[in-house]
């Protein structure tokens, strides 16, 4: 079980990080290849290319490249002959169809197909809409390694089940679904996974296993909408959507989810469109609405600062608004899809000179990130919370008022108790909240 074997990682993001240092901890030959050099870079160094609070990881990782057993390279031949080859490329969607976009899958099965050698595992750990594992990703490397799947190589579907913030621990300790169409494949998969997870592995096939990643995705998105529904019913009546939401628990089998400034991450807002992409028969309402109402939470964040200014006097248009956070998971630096990115661009549209604090996250394009927060806040009119960063909850209320040009604060994350800051002079409006 533990014994040596070379391992390839094609993709080194928050799947594929993890998983080489967690692989090359068993002792295995670890080989992460990726097209962008400073990942490379910063992990053949013994650097975590990612930011943000990830227990247990910069230390795993600068161990195991200290040991020689694990390195990173833009070439996928230097994964050559490897045992195993885990693909973990991101598998967006289409932004104006919603439709699966697999070219990354592609390019990463053409670049390591030549490669592999006979009688390698390849497992593919990225989220697949229903039907690609034998649509896409079976032909794509049949062509690319002019072999034949379960003669000459052996292709499960294992998906990932990762969260930023606690990436070792959910890979080490969450319970994996395995597909796979033939039993050599499955033996093969079990004994890989076996190394280094230490829950249930389930047998299933490809396509079942495509099912579950997705429908377990959309399934959170759904319960995210109903709770921020709830929230927008709440506001309009007045009442606290997360005393709601703690009475709601009271009674036995509900669970009532937090409702927020919007649903982001790479996963959530996309996985329920790969879910239904190859419904045909079936028209699905239940998830499309889903995805709409979490999709609007964004947009109502900017009307909650635009009625808050107004309470304070002042017109959204010309108005300084400083957005503390970026990143769409507290604590890290993992912007994919964030609500912020869309609040942002609607306050913009207002007229709205808007200023981006995170101290996790990186500068885009189009998105500048400020590091100092007093200098983030200094001048403006308007404070909008879209990520619950610890370092948010310390603020000093009368520090913070006394560095704005007018007191509002947006809560989108329920990080202020409402009496207490309107207590301390400001203007307060969040989600899922009644006016103070």
């Amino acid at each position: 079980m533990r014994a040596f074997v070379k391992v390839g990682v094609i993709g080194l993001g928050y799947v594929g990080v993890p998983l080489a240092a967690a692989v090359a901890a068993t002792g295995a030959s670890v080989v992460g290849v990726d097209i962008d050099p400073g990942k490379v870079d910063a992990i053949n160094v013994g650097q975590s290319p990612l930011r943000g609070h990830e227990p247990g990881l910069q230390s795993l990782l600068k161990e195991q490249v200290s040991k020689h057993r694990l390195r990173a390279s833009l070439d996928p031949s230097e994964a050559a002959n490897a045992d195993v080859v885990a693909v973990c490329v991101e598998t967006p969607i289409e932004p104006s169809t919603h439709d699966p976009s697999n070219k990354a899958l592609k390019a990463a099965l053409a670049g390591i197909g030549p490669h592999l050698k006979r009688g390698a595992l390849v497992t593919i750990e990225s989220t697949l809409a229903p039907g690609t594992m034998e649509s896409v990703v079976r032909p794509t490397l049949e062509r690319a390694s002019k072999m034949k799947v379960g003669r000459d190589v052996h292709l499960v579907h294992c998906p990932e089940r990762l969260t930023t913030g606690k990436l070792l621990h959910h890979l080490t300790e969450l319970p994996r679904i395995v597909g796979a169409n033939e039993p050599i494949a499955l033996r093969k998969a079990l004994a890989f996974y076996g190394r280094f997870v230490n829950a249930e592995l389930h047998a299933t096939d490809w396509t079942t296993a495509e099912v579950v990643k997705t429908a377990e995705n959309a399934y959170w998105d759904v319960q995210l909408a109903f709770a921020n529904e709830v929230a927008l019913i709440s506001e309009e009546l007045g009442v606290d959507a997360y005393r709601v939401r703690d009475l709601v628990n009271t009674c036995p089998f509900r669970m009532m989810l937090i409702p927020g400034a919007g649903v982001g991450g790479h996963c959530i807002p996309k996985d329920p469109w790969l879910l239904i992409s190859p419904a045909v028969q079936t028209k699905p309402e239940l998830i499309p609405t889903a995805r709409s109402v979490n999709d609007y939470m964004p947009k109502r964040m900017a009307r909650l600062v635009e009625e808050g200014l107004a309470a304070a006097g002042r017109k959204v248009k010309g108005s300084r608004v400083a957005v503390f956070g970026f990143a769409y998971r507290e604590n890290t630096d993992d912007a994919r899809n964030s609500p912020a990115k869309e609040m942002i661009q609607e306050l913009r549209k207002r007229g709205a000179d808007v200023v981006i604090h995170d101290p996790h996250a990186r500068t885009e394009r189009g998105y500048t990130i400020v590091r100092d927060l007093k200098a983030a806040v200094r001048g403006t009119d308007c404070v909008a919370v879209v990520t619950a960063h610890d370092a948010y909850r310390k603020l000093d209320l009368k520090a913070l008022k006394r560095t704005m040009r007018r007191a509002v604060i947006v809560d989108g994350r329920n990080v202020f108790a409402g009496p207490e800051v309107v207590k301390a002079g400001f203007v307060y409006r969040g989600i899922g909240k009644g006016q103070f």
